[in-house]
């Protein structure tokens, strides 16, 4: 589990593809020291598994699944990620929670200054738009984010100067693809709902 409280900003240094899978290496000077093997770690929203670690990287495996479900298969070498490492019982949950399994690819479909923060409008596909709430939550690229307002499969969210400048968020243009993963509550609160209507 995560908090989608991006903790540093790294970057992909190999990527190799083995079998159809992919095999990559993320660097991040000062922040991974103490990861080890079998560590989840959160990139761009994707909980992967460190397979091999060092004090400034780690390799992880990534499955066919997660290259085509989400964008990890457009990633290229030199490109920057958000980071987080799994939650643990001491850290502060100050997002919301987050299982780092990616929903779907989104799109941006709009962004603009207000004040000295940004304004972003993304597009959800069809079968997540009915898990996304106004004032509810919603992970994009890992970000735990507030939805501001709701209008079918389009949603928009506010972001301030300091999630700008310290995640990959900063960089995203319209037409931009991003990995989405709607509220685990609003899931299951779904299923539980469909358990009842069952039983009836």
């Amino acid at each position: 589990m995560f908090t989608g409280i991006i903790e540093a900003l790294g970057h992909i240094e190999t990527i190799d593809s083995v079998g159809g899978d992919a095999r990559m290496r993320f660097v991040a000077p000062g922040y991974l020291a103490g990861v080890q093997v079998g560590d989840s770690i959160a990139v761009n929203g994707c909980c992967l598994t460190a397979t091999d670690c060092s004090d400034d990287a780690f390799w992880a495996d990534l499955s066919g699944e997660t290259l085509n479900l989400t964008t990890a298969g457009t990633w290229r070498v030199g490109e920057p990620v958000n980071l987080e490492r799994a939650l643990t019982p001491a850290k502060p949950l100050g997002g919301h929670l987050v299982t780092g399994h990616v929903d779907g690819i989104g799109r941006v479909l709009e962004r603009y200054e207000d004040a000295r923060s940004w304004r972003f409008r993304f597009e959800a596909p069809e079968g997540l738009a009915r898990y996304i709430a106004r004032k509810g939550s919603v992970c994009i690229d890992g970000v735990s984010l507030t939805v501001n307002e709701v209008e079918g499969a389009r949603f928009g969210v506010n972001i301030i100067p300091h999630t700008l400048s310290h995640t990959t968020l900063g960089a995203r243009a319209v037409g931009d693809r991003v990995n989405l993963e709607v509220d685990l509550v609003a899931r299951y609160l779904e299923r539980l709902l469909e358990g009842r209507t069952d039983a009836v």
